[in-house]
């Protein structure tokens, strides 16, 4: 089979979930961070997403979201047909979410090779990851799940590690190698380790593989959940949809895909990766966006915000303003200030990834209006 009749084969799926608590009081439940501009870009994570794949599945984009952002996935992505965007009624972990997708794309055609790639990631060159996603499709169509490794810039503790092993040496993706293990989210020291020893890259969630191949690692491991979801399937465009999606998928157990899926297929031998050359940051907190968008000339501030109203004096870090309140800093360092209509976070870039904690402290005591 020729390349390009391979790339025809190709569908795209973006799972657009998860509340982004870390970017608290800018992301919340209503307006979770895909549907934002992080980056100064214009244009919001989902649609960037959905752009880059756009010239590898040529409309083949499937979307899964929540119920609730249907409105707002919509109105930023236009082209998308209703049979592309499966809405989920509630959260049940990236398993269900593209099992879910896989399960609809192998009734439409079985030999459909399917990649899914989140809505909140900022890739570029976009260059460099097309080029990873093709080879990511011709290793897939060899028999594997394929996962698309981030090399490592430094001995980060926030990501799971992908261990490989030895090259696949396949013609059309001569990056390919076998993985030997899934790491878990390591200490310093083991971080550290990985980087002086090579051969470990970061778990950024990016899968390509065959539906009927992830269909039944589902199937030996998560019986249940590819049960649920393949009665779901089978209700797809058909007057059955609605009720078989109310009744079975508040049934569906919850599990990542990493945990249902590629961490045994990679203890199976069915895993292989693609390194990805290109930058790559998962835009975790709020310093992440300060790293995505450069500080005004001289003042070593960023600022973010139509109309935002800041001074500052001897001041560095970001600013994010969602109102005309003036905002004033004077002798502070690497400060982080987030204001919107009912809530205001101040923090450092330091103990930017400890907002979560404010946001499950809101959570407990009742305060639900502003998350």
């Amino acid at each position: 089979m020729r390349d390009d009749d391979m790339l025809r084969r190709f569908y795209s799926v973006i799972p657009a979930g998860g509340v982004g608590t870390r970017l608290w009081p800018l992301s919340r439940a209503a307006a979770p961070k895909f549907l934002h501009d992080l980056t100064g870009s214009g244009s919001s994570l989902i649609r960037a997403t959905y752009a880059r794949l756009a010239p590898l599945s040529d409309g083949r984009t499937m979307v899964v979201t929540g119920r609730a952002h249907r409105r707002a996935v919509v109105e930023q992505l236009p082209e998308l047909t209703d049979a592309n965007l499966v809405l989920e009624p509630e959260p049940k972990d990236s398993a269900a979410a593209i099992g879910l997708a896989a399960a609809i794309l192998h009734r439409r055609d079985p030999s459909i090779i399917m990649g899914s790639f989140a809505a909140d990631q900022v890739i570029h060159p976009v260059e460099a990851f097309q080029a990873a996603v093709r080879e990511a499709v011709y290793t897939a169509a060899e028999g594997y799940i394929v996962t698309i490794g981030i090399t490592p810039t430094h001995a980060s503790t926030g990501f799971g590690y992908i261990k490989t092993a030895d090259p696949l040496e396949i013609a059309s993706a001569p990056s390919a190698f076998s993985v030997a293990d899934f790491v878990e989210k390591p200490d310093k020291a083991t971080a550290a380790s990985y980087l002086e020893t090579g051969g470990y890259h970061w778990n950024a969630g990016m899968f390509v593989a065959p539906v009927d191949l992830l269909l039944k690692h589902l199937d030996s491991k998560q019986p249940e959940l590819h049960a649920g979801l393949m009665e779901i399937a089978a209700a797809w465009g058909t007057p059955a949809r609605a009720e078989t999606m109310r009744r079975v998928w508040p049934t569906l157990p919850k599990i990542a895909i990493d945990y249902a899926v590629a961490e045994p297929a990679a203890a199976a031998g069915d895993v292989a990766m693609i390194p990805g050359t290109f930058g790559w940051d998962d835009v975790g907190d709020f310093a992440a966006i300060g790293r995505l968008n450069a500080a005004a000339e001289m003042s070593n501030l960023t600022v973010m915000g139509e109309g935002a109203r800041v001074y500052s004096d001897h001041a560095s870090g970001i600013v994010v303003s969602d109102t005309k309140r003036v905002i004033a800093l004077i002798g502070i360092d690497d400060v982080v200030v987030v204001d919107t209509p009912d809530a205001l976070l101040v923090t450092t870039k330091e103990h930017a990834q400890q907002v979560k904690s404010a946001v499950e402290h809101l959570k407990a005591s009742g305060d639900t209006d502003v998350l």
